[in-house]
């Protein structure tokens, strides 16, 4: 309820010289301690003017002198701020009160004048105090890192130093209990940390050397050495609230909407004052005090606060409650859009999967068991850093197998490697590997078709021919990309929020994208795509839907994304690219939190939409009263802030920690 408030919706957080309204409030940074105090003395002051007049208790100058003072200490948070809109040509609500509260005093109704001040002034304050309060709820992550850190020295010894001094490749400690200051990089230790001020997930994860670490989040137990990856400006933590503050200065449609409203809104509704308090005592002789009365109450109800704090307040929120579950957003029309998104495309690696190849199956083909067909394929591959050989190895470490060194390893490029291992050369290969070594046999071929047709990537295992050994197929492993464990799950909550279709697209060959989209509870995939073909893709769901989300790396699938109604970045915690490119980001490898964000921007919807309709109603129903003379100026303010403040609180619910699944 600023001077801006009915002629331009206000912004939660604008540019610096935008923070601040014409009355000189600023309400980036909450509730000012001068716009409290004046307030009070405006409200001490009317109350005992009210007390005196209703108890007939004290001479009259001294109740004038209690309502003028009332109406002053209100008027210096209103007048500048009418002044200055003037200046600019623009009839906003404070210029609107001002006329209102002197009318008020001329026609001799100091009483509600008085009134009429205080209440505008207090509904000013209480939505300072909303909007800051949801500014602040982002705002208080930078305050979880702590402002000092232990930096190690050249022999090891711990030094608490200003996290402003400590730079990048600096080495860290990290105690028991103590939060992170910095983004870094494990390099000694293992413990668990609580990442939920930037991830939002609730279970510790395990960190160790190579792991990286992030500003605000809580260690556990163990004890951590980490190198630092970013300065203290440039920490997940400060380019979360950058994100969120550039995300509150794009208006969300209906804010435009309601802006434009206003702007032509208020003027009509001067002129129509204007003409109530001239035409009827010139052309129809009525009393000209009751006449510029009903003008007054007229311009008092008819500014449409309520209305217009409407969107921001609510998209704030929104905003706001999402950043606090890892989800960034970067904008209110992206909000709005997530919760209008009734298809979505998927890729396949990193959202589906986890991106990282895994051994699948181990299928035998002699009397070997399991685990030594894969200590015999470790043995050989540990040589190598081709995914798939890493793939083979950690599964081996996984099972705590251990095994002798291979030695005289030779790899064969394009199909395999080979080594001696317990005195005879093995060999660890790819399907056109065993046909030159003649070693693929019908049944084989027809075991190995099958793995292929799941999908999957194979490795061979067995005795490579050499001087009296004729060679022998031990085994076959069987390779592929893992789904995510919480897929399964997250996809049932977008189907049941009415998010049909969802498609897999994958650059990956058309069998593995089905496989993978079987095995995820998905009907359409589509396969061997490039970057270009994506698009095409994305244009089709568009075209049939309306409305298409597109989740992705926020890298390879950037035309896509950029194409999509909404891009979402998958992962995208601790990457530039991801936040740069995308429209909204899972700071946690989590597709279960883009259920969250689609249920959120409903609720969000839902509530400005509530909240619009309810304000336009309280304004029809008491400017109709205004024009037949059935309210009063104090009546009229009530009204007015009563509905300004049950939008906000209703906004303010968005920031209860309630997950909605169902619409």
């Amino acid at each position: 309820m600023s001077a801006a408030c009915c002629s331009e919706a206000p912004r939660p957080s604008q540019k610096d010289e935008d923070h601040h309204d014409a009355d000189g409030h600023d309400h980036s940074r909450g509730v000012s301690a001068r716009q409290a105090w004046f307030v009070g003395v405006s409200g001490t002051a009317l109350a005992l003017g009210f007390l005196m007049q209703w108890t007939g208790v004290g001479p009259s100058g001294l109740r004038l002198l209690l309502f003028g003072a009332a109406t002053l200490a209100g008027a210096v948070l209103v007048l500048p701020g009418a002044l200055a809109s003037l200046c600019r040509r623009r009839l906003d609500m404070n210029v609107l009160m001002t006329v209102a509260v002197a009318g008020a005093w001329i026609i001799g109704e100091q009483a509600e004048g008085a009134a009429v001040v205080f209440l505008f002034a207090l509904a000013e304050l209480l939505e300072s105090w909303s909007v800051s309060r949801a500014r602040r709820a982002v705002a208080k992550l930078l305050e979880l890192a702590p402002a000092t850190a232990l930096r190690l020295g050249p022999a090891g010894q711990p030094e608490e130093v200003p996290v402003g001094e400590i730079q990048v490749g600096d080495r860290i400690l990290i105690r028991s209990g103590a939060r992170l200051a910095l983004d870094g990089e494990v390099v000694a230790g293992n413990s668990a940390v609580n990442q939920a001020p930037v991830t939002g997930e609730s279970i510790p994860v395990e960190k160790g050397p190579g792991d990286a670490a992030f500003a605000g989040t809580i260690n556990g137990e163990g004890s951590l050495t980490v190198r630092v990856t970013r300065l203290a400006g440039d920490s997940t933590l400060a380019r979360i609230i950058r994100l969120v503050e550039a995300a509150e200065e794009s208006q969300a449609p209906t804010q435009r909407f309601v802006d434009r409203f206003a702007r032509i809104y208020t003027p009509a509704v001067f002129g129509l004052a204007l003409t109530t308090a001239l035409f009827a005592p010139l052309a129809l002789g009525r009393p000209w005090d009751e006449c510029i009365y009903r003008a007054l109450a007229l311009l008092v109800i008819a500014c449409p606060c309520a209305l217009v704090i409407a969107t921001p307040v609510s998209i704030v929120s929104g905003l706001t409650a999402l950043a606090r579950r890892g989800v960034l957003v970067k904008g209110g029309e992206h909000l709005e859009a997530l919760g209008k998104l009734r298809a979505l495309a998927v890729d396949k690696t990193g959202t589906i999967t986890a991106g990282q190849p895994r051994v699948r199956e181990i299928i035998s083909r002699s009397a070997l068991t399991e685990d030594e067909i894969l200590l015999r394929a470790a043995a050989i591959d540990a040589y190598s850093e081709h995914p798939i050989a890493r793939a083979i190895v950690a599964e081996a470490r996984e099972r705590k197998l251990s095994w002798r060194e291979a030695t005289d390893y030779q790899a064969v490029t394009g199909r395999g490697a080979k080594a001696l291992f317990e005195g005879h050369l093995h060999f660890v290969g790819n399907h056109r590997y065993t046909h030159e070594l003649g070693l693929c046999t019908s049944d084989l071929e027809a075991a190995l078709a099958t793995i292929e047709c799941r999908g999957l990537s194979l490795s061979v295992v067995g005795h490579a021919p050499h001087d009296n050994c004729v060679g022998e197929v031990l085994g076959v492993l069987a390779i592929g990309d893992t789904l995510r464990p919480e897929v399964p799950a997250a996809l049932a909550e977008l189907r049941e929020l009415g998010v049909t279709p969802i498609v897999m697209l994958s650059g990956d060959n058309q069998r593995t994208a089905e496989a993978i989209a079987k095995e995820a509870g998905l009907t359409e995939a589509h396969g061997d795509l490039l970057p270009e073909d994506k698009v095409v893709q994305i244009r089709r769901l568009l075209a049939a839907n309306g409305s298409v989300g597109m989740i992705g790396d926020g890298v390879n699938d950037a035309p896509a994304l950029a194409l999509a109604t909404v891009g979402i970045a998958m992962g995208a915690i601790g990457s530039d690219t991801a936040i740069e490119t995308a429209d909204v980001a899972l700071m946690k490898d989590d597709l279960g939190k883009l259920a969250e964000a689609i249920a959120l921007g409903r609720r969000t919807l839902r509530i400005i939409q509530f909240n619009i309709a309810f304000a336009v109603l309280v304004k029809a129903v008491f400017l109709a009263l205004a024009l037949t003379g059935h309210t009063s100026l104090w009546l009229a303010i009530l009204a007015d802030t009563g509905a300004t403040l049950l939008v906000i609180a209703n906004a303010l619910r968005l920031l209860q920690p309630i997950r909605e699944t169902r619409v």
